[in-house]
């Protein structure tokens, strides 16, 4: 049953064309794996036996026609709580939503389900996703696999916490300022933020055009076999461009003359040696590769924080909004407090905000026509005690301060992936992230599929190790 929790898409693929393995036995392993972890890690809100076994027994007769829908017919897949999905509450993580079941698939969801994903569960997130920490009032704490008394970051901490234990093997994340990369890099798994509009949103998110959807696996090959099937355009979502992405790949690279900017200083705070030595060692590699690497300080820094604050307090204000005020009392104090700043924000300093994010934008794009990628850790510290917004004593006012290498990606829109570099003297994962121009996921992925051929021993499902998952070994 272990060995069922560790394969990725392609491999249960094989395995069903050759009729040696069933998706009914697969998502009994999945659900199994996520009931271990539950009390523990407390990763999910919702598991769908019932709807899991209707679909796999579906995909089971498909596969044994031989007329699979996709390559992912039959994979065991989660989705965060907070995209719609037909026959399940969304609740965003709070006590102010109802449980009534819905009757319509967010688009990437819509997708997910005609390509045959099984889905399994709905995982956590903090209260309507507004910060990188997984924790709600209405659900509680979700923890860390790598040591329980650490958070695993967030907002779509539940997926990751659900990726890196097995308990299935695609999974459905949001990102409005890392809440995909924080995640990823606090728990060891990959984590892509995709180009803005590539993945379409219906309803539209509350924080506006800094929210993405993208895949949160294993390995990079899931990542892009997932994002290539959630793509597409949708008429609902009026942000997307009016044309279509080419298809995802990713295919191995060579880096010799591959240009890369090293992205050093984050806009708030340094970074942990540990962090740092462990990205700088992956640069040297490159350069012995044959890459170009120059330091570089993004456009417009030290006004970043300032602009994606603007942004993301009225997105939270914008969703208080919705809320009934006799529910305020049950709402999460950070969520309160950085919706009424963002209420104290007037119409010209939005504004502001909008066109020097677009001074910004412009600028980025300009560096990665120069540069094929630009290269940072994911997060400049490594997981700190779960329960806490900031880590205990320090300086930090926000998630966003300690989180800032990945917020002005967001703001952006370029796409990003997070992959894992390697481990603290703890055993705590560390990220490193890959950032491409707008429309370049391909290029990224890739990038990042290559990065995971050399340094397999730090992927979860090769050669790295697995988390502990009660009492016993992933």
């Amino acid at each position: 049953m272990p060995e069922l929790c560790r394969m990725d898409s392609a491999a249960l693929a094989a395995a069903y064309r050759r009729h040696e393995l069933s998706p009914v036995e697969v998502a009994e392993a999945a659900l199994d794996r996520a009931g271990q972890i539950q009390d523990r890690f407390n990763p999910f809100t919702f598991l769908d036996a019932e709807g899991a076994f209707v679909a796999a027994r579906a995909s089971e007769a498909r596969w044994l026609a031989n007329r699979p829908l996709s390559p992912i017919d039959g994979v065991p897949t989660t989705l965060k709580d907070i995209v719609l999905v037909d026959g399940w509450a969304v609740r965003y993580g709070s006590h102010t939503t109802n449980a009534s079941q819905g009757r319509l698939d967010a688009p990437s969801v819509a997708r997910l389900r005609k390509a045959g994903a099984v889905f399994i569960g709905q995982t956590t997130t903090p209260e309507y996703g507004w910060k990188a920490l997984t924790d709600s009032p209405a659900f509680g704490i979700t923890r860390n696999p790598w040591d329980s008394a650490r958070t695993p970051g967030g907002s779509s901490g539940g997926a990751a916490v659900a990726a890196a234990c097995g308990a299935g093997v695609l999974h459905l994340g949001t990102d409005g300022g890392g809440s995909i990369r924080i995640p990823a890099s606090f728990t060891g798994i990959v984590g892509h933020k995709p180009t803005y509009g590539r993945v379409a949103a219906n309803p539209p998110s509350s924080f506006g055009t800094v929210a993405h959807i993208g895949p949160m696996t294993r390995t990079v090959a899931d990542s892009a076999l997932m994002l290539d099937v959630m793509s597409g355009r949708d008429l609902r979502d009026w942000t997307q461009p009016p044309t279509q992405f080419p298809s995802v790949s990713a295919a191995p690279i060579d880096w010799a003359g591959k240009r890369i900017g090293h992205w050093k200083t984050p806009c708030v705070d340094a970074v942990d040696p540990v962090v740092a030595a462990a990205v700088e060692a992956v640069l040297a590699d490159l350069e012995s590769a044959g890459a170009r690497v120059v330091e570089i300080v993004l456009p417009y820094q030290d006004a970043l924080l300032e602009i994606f604050y603007r942004h993301w307090y009225v997105g939270a204000a914008n969703r208080l909004s919705s809320i009934d005020p006799v529910d305020l009392s049950v709402l999460d104090p950070g969520f309160l407090e950085a919706a009424r700043i963002g209420q104290s924000y007037g119409g010209v300093e939005r504004m502001s905000a909008e066109v020097r994010r677009s001074q910004y934008g412009a600028a980025m794009d300009a560096l990665l026509a120069d540069l094929d990628f630009v290269i940072s850790p994911t997060v400049p510290i490594p997981p700190f005690e779960a329960g806490h917004d900031t880590p205990p004593g320090s300086a930090a006012k926000s998630w966003v301060e300690w989180s800032s290498f990945s917020f002005p990606i967001n703001l952006s829109q370029q796409p990003a992936c997070s992959v894992p570099c390697g481990f603290t003297q703890d055993g705590l994962p560390i990220g490193l992230q890959i950032i491409g121009a707008r429309g370049a996921d391909t290029e990224v992925l890739s990038a990042a599929l290559t990065f995971e051929e050399m340094y397999p021993q730090h992927f979860i499902g090769r050669a790295g190790k697995w988390p502990t998952v009660a009492g016993g070994k992933a």
